[in-house]
């Protein structure tokens, strides 16, 4: 239940995302994003990240890479290709993260047998057939390649929770983690606002800052966190590839976006791929 939700909050982020990509710069948007989950989060974390705050210096080189490929980079990334793709397209490439973490899982030993190589493979084909727009030719558009290097960075964040130390609770390490990716993207936001200039605060730009902030970072990160700490990455992933329905879903309800039968087709095998290797 915490990875469905974590995932049904995730889709329509991906639909806010899409929504202010031609108001919001990516990096500002990201930025802001991250300052408002701190700021969501801080009530409930602050007592237990100051009194672990010797376990977190310990830790700091993990803590540090799980904020790097978490929060500063796989956000950036996804809000970048908001700028050139659908919200549909983001959802369905994203479903492929899975197949990342099962090819983590194997570098690290893990036998993933022949139902389940299979079953990736076919997900994998219904991604580059998605991007590919019904062929093989990878004639991909530049948000579908960012939304690509936004899958990577999110299944290196998911193995890396593998790795997360038992004893460092839960909100700390949230916390922790939103500071620093919000430190990490400090200079590029600096940048951005000087080049790109700032943007205009209005009910169409700080409703879904809002969201991102609230909801898709501080809510469904930590249900995220959770769930995989309970059931670990490879069955929260499982659930995770609900999302490209749910994407589509929410982008036709919102932005017009229709889901056509080359689509369609595409999710079907994304979803069947995971579904046949994910049995046992």
């Amino acid at each position: 239940m915490l990875a469905l939700l974590a995932t049904v909050v995730w889709s329509g982020s991906f639909v806010a995302t899409r929504g202010m990509a031609d108001s919001v710069p990516p990096v500002q948007a990201v930025f802001w994003r991250w300052l408002i989950a701190l700021a969501a989060v801080a009530p409930f974390a602050l007592r237990e990240t100051w009194r672990q705050r010797a376990l977190i210096r310990r830790h700091l080189g993990f803590v540090s890479l799980a904020s790097l490929f978490g929060v500063t980079l796989y956000n950036t990334l996804v809000h970048q290709a908001g700028l050139t793709t659908s919200a549909a397209n983001m959802g369905m490439i994203m479903a492929a993260s899975p197949v990342i973490m099962a090819g983590y899982a194997r570098l690290g030993g893990e036998r993933l047998g022949a139902l389940r190589t299979c079953g990736l493979l076919t997900a994998a084909l219904g991604v580059l057939l998605l991007v590919g727009k019904g062929s093989l030719t990878l004639s991909f558009a530049p948000g579908d390649l960012w939304m690509f290097a936004a899958a990577l960075s999110f299944a290196t964040y998911s193995a890396l929770l593998k790795r997360k130390p038992a004893e460092l609770g839960g909100l700390a390490f949230l916390f922790t983690t939103f500071a620093l990716g919000a430190l990490m993207l400090a200079p590029a936001y600096a940048v951005s606002v000087t080049v790109q200039g700032g943007f205009d605060l209005t009910p169409g730009t700080a409703g879904p800052l809002l969201y991102v902030g609230v909801f898709s970072s501080a809510v469904a990160f930590f249900a995220w966190n959770r769930a995989v700490a309970l059931i670990g990455a490879a069955r929260a992933g499982i659930v995770y590839y609900l999302q490209p329905v749910c994407v589509a879903l929410l982008s036709l309800l919102l932005l017009g976006e229709h889901t056509g039968p080359a689509q369609l087709l595409c999710m079907a095998l994304i979803l069947g791929g995971v579904a046949l290797g994910s049995r046992r």
